[in-house]
């Protein structure tokens, strides 16, 4: 396999990674909290997906607390 003869600058080397950019996930609002959350995903405030509960996100009592 062919080498290459000469190091190649570090100037050229970031010329030809600035493309290399991570973007912003899009967002979208939740149907049912109207808060902003990533496309197709549960909302991490509410639990709901396409008008649906799929998690329970009432806080949970422990134990000991029921007791007393």
């Amino acid at each position: 396999m062919p080498n290459p003869k000469r190091q190649h600058s570090v100037q050229r080397q970031r010329k030809r990674r600035t493309h290399y950019k991570a973007s912003m996930p899009s967002l979208s609002v939740c149907p049912n909290c109207q808060k902003p959350i990533i496309s197709h995903r549960i909302c991490p405030f509410c639990g709901h997906y396409k008008g649906q509960m799929f998690v329970d996100m009432t806080p949970k009592v422990k134990a000991e607390d029921k007791k007393q």
